[in-house]
């Protein structure tokens, strides 16, 4: 079939993808602009993992305060050239991604960072919840193992749904975009910072402290 360059020109607009992509990517699908953004998406996913082993020593230091200073985030995100690092696109994802870490709290990137005894603490947590299954142990283990989806997907970055396209996971988002730039594209790390996170339990110790220091007073 014909695909008109206005087609072209409107797939590629709606994705960021080359004009030759999208006609191809319109040629594949029948000219169907919805199987068309799909094809894309997968086409820069797949290109995106070839890349996975180059380097990436550019990208930008990234920050975000929202709540008129209630919490702040920082992150670093990097990619192979300074142009990309400059362009429009990086700088958009730099800017969700410090709205994801904001919004919904990641502890780690991805689940390789994971400590092996928080894994195997939230593993005992899930066999406890199963201990009248009468299955065997080993296949109490695999149950375990299962559920972990379910915590990385709360707890790391890259496997959580994105805060503005939640049937998009943050790191296919990111495959997405490296697939467009063509380069490697890997969020190195990141700190989040809440207003008087943690100071509730240092004013407790130390009104301990100072109650026990009043009465060995007294007692002397």
């Amino acid at each position: 079939m014909s695909i008109s360059a206005a087609d072209v020109k409107e797939l590629r607009e709606i994705t960021g993808a080359g004009m030759m992509d999208c006609k191809t990517a319109l040629n594949e699908c029948g000219g169907d602009k919805e199987k068309a953004k799909t094809w894309l998406r997968e086409k820069g996913m797949a290109s995106a993992a070839k890349r996975a082993g180059r380097v990436a020593a550019e990208g930008a230091v990234c920050s975000y305060i929202h709540m008129g200073g209630k919490i702040g985030v920082l992150v670093e995100i990097n990619c192979e050239t300074d142009f990309v690092a400059r362009g429009e696109k990086f700088q958009e994802m730099c800017k969700n991604i410090c709205l994801q870490i904001c919004s919904a709290a990641p502890r780690w990137v991805r689940r390789e960072d994971v400590p092996a005894d928080v894994i195997e603490a939230e593993k005992q947590i899930y066999i406890k919840q199963m201990p009248d299954s009468g299955k065997p142990e080993k296949i109490l283990e695999k149950i375990a193992e299962g559920k972990l989806g379910k915590f990385y997907e709360e707890s790391c970055l890259l496997e959580q749904p994105f805060v503005k396209e939640p049937k998009t996971k943050v790191g296919d988002l990111i495959k997405e975009l490296s697939g467009q730039v063509g380069e490697k594209i890997d969020v190195r790390r990141f700190e989040r910072f809440q207003l008087g996170e943690g100071i509730e339990k240092v004013k407790v110790d130390f009104a301990e402290e100072v109650a026990q220091a009043v009465a060995e007073s007294k007692g002397n």
